[in-house]
């Protein structure tokens, strides 16, 4: 049966789509609300790595608190973020007030995923289960140059790179970084948090390296070690590099 020119023209053009999907977003934990000395504090921090910083997205963790019914001022939070080039998307943690305040700022709620313990139901009964091996999962490989703009991220393993990573260019891995080649860029290893992992560079010239959120930029980084192959690793609460 042939579809006539009008029933083709009924059927509307798909104009967007909406999937769930995962994103990595940098945690801001708030610990005082004196925000005025936040953002002073916070500028001094931007100030040393700010293509690092520029335009990142942000949630804000109220978790820790020294207050934890303050009073926060959200409007104001969210200007003084923006005035240091962060763009503030959520909040989690904190008060049901907090909560009410934060979506009057227009930012979201992101929920807590909490284990409450069933204290009026009987304790289940353990159940055999099969062992269930869990295979690590495996390096992604790039063996093409990465050059400045790209941003190459290596989700639940470490990241392996043959070719040279050229300066504005941005590579992340859960894991470790290998780069065998020259790494102008910045590395960024060990994103979700993992203290553990480590950087291998044939030759060291980034704009900024960083295990677990801890990093140090370009001008932090010694000559002994600039053009080098080393590695670089988190111990003692800072980066150390050595010599591979």
């Amino acid at each position: 049966m042939s579809v006539g020119p009008r029933e083709q023209e009924a059927q509307p053009p798909l104009l967007f789509e909406i999937k769930s999907g995962s994103i990595n977003l940098p945690i801001l934990k708030l610990l005082s609300d004196d925000l005025e000395a936040v953002a002073s504090s916070l500028h001094q921090k931007v100030e040393q790595a700010p293509d690092f910083f520029r335009n990142a997205p942000v949630v804000i963790d109220l978790h820790d608190l020294a207050v934890p019914d303050a009073e926060l001022d959200f409007p104001r939070l969210v200007n003084l973020l923006h005035e240091c080039g962060l763009v503030p998307v959520g909040v989690r943690g904190g008060m049901e007030s907090q909560h009410h305040a934060a979506q009057v700022a227009a930012l979201a709620v992101l929920a807590d995923i909490k284990h409450e313990p069933a204290h009026h139901a009987p304790p289940p009964k353990p159940v055999a289960r099969p062992a269930v091996r869990i295979e690590p999962a495996a390096a992604k490989l790039i063996d093409h140059p990465i050059r400045s703009g790209q941003r190459i991220y290596a989700a639940g393993g470490d990241l392996v790179v043959l070719s040279p990573v050229s300066a504005g260019a941005e590579i992340m891995a859960d894991g470790n970084i290998h780069v065998y080649n020259s790494l102008r860029g910045r590395a960024l290893a060990g994103v979700q948090g993992n203290l553990n992992s480590r950087i291998f560079c044939l030759d060291l010239q980034a704009e900024l390296v960083s295990i677990g959120g801890h990093y140090k930029i370009s001008e932090n980084l010694g000559d002994s070690v600039r053009g080098r192959p080393v590695q670089i690793y988190f111990r003692d609460n800072s980066l150390v590099i050595e010599d591979l």
